[in-house]
């Protein structure tokens, strides 16, 4: 088993249920959800007139090898209606591999740690909800750090749920 986080986010219909349904739906796919970050609200990056996203992080364990894990993310995106679009535009859902256990990766498909990272808070600061002083692999700095490295400004990015949860024992909906 590896350790894997996911950023989840979205800005369409009803986010946080969006995001709930999301992380439902991995165990049954191989994917086993351990702990899930606080619940940010964030100004969307992107095209103009975006409703705010809500955007959280997953602690995972999983057998699943990097592409057949972001295949099962893909197939959960789809499976709850988001089409492809404008880049960066408003998504019902979005499911991004952020970190697979030790793993550099760089692929036409993938790419691990994920491209944008070090450059997001609203990855970044649901990431060390979980791990802050995890050093991204091929980064040289924690979590942490690279939060602490970004400009920020006030209302970018706003906590909306306070509590780390272990979710381990959550029941799957039927």
């Amino acid at each position: 088993m590896v350790r894997v986080f996911i950023a989840l986010g979205a800005n369409l219909g009803e986010p946080r249920a969006a995001l709930a349904e999301a992380q439902a739906r991995l165990r049954p796919l191989g994917v086993a959800p351990l702990r899930r970050a606080r619940l940010y609200r964030s100004a969307p990056v992107g095209p103009p007139g975006q409703p705010p996203y809500y955007n959280t992080a997953l602690e995972v364990e999983t057998a699943l090898l990097p592409d057949d894990l972001l295949a099962v993310l893909k197939q959960i995106e789809a499976t709850m209606g988001r089409t492809p679009g404008e880049r960066w535009g408003p998504r019902v859902i979005d499911l991004d591999i952020a970190l697979y256990g030790g793993l550099v990766l760089d692929t036409p498909e993938l790419t691990i740690p994920h491209r944008e990272l070090a450059n997001r808070a609203f990855v970044l600061a649901p990431l060390c909800d979980l791990a802050a002083d995890l050093e991204v692999p091929g980064r040289g700095a924690t979590l942490a750090a690279l939060l602490e490295a970004l400009p920020r400004t006030p209302g970018d990015l706003e906590v909306v749920e306070h509590a780390v949860q272990d979710v381990r024992a959550a029941p799957i909906p039927r």
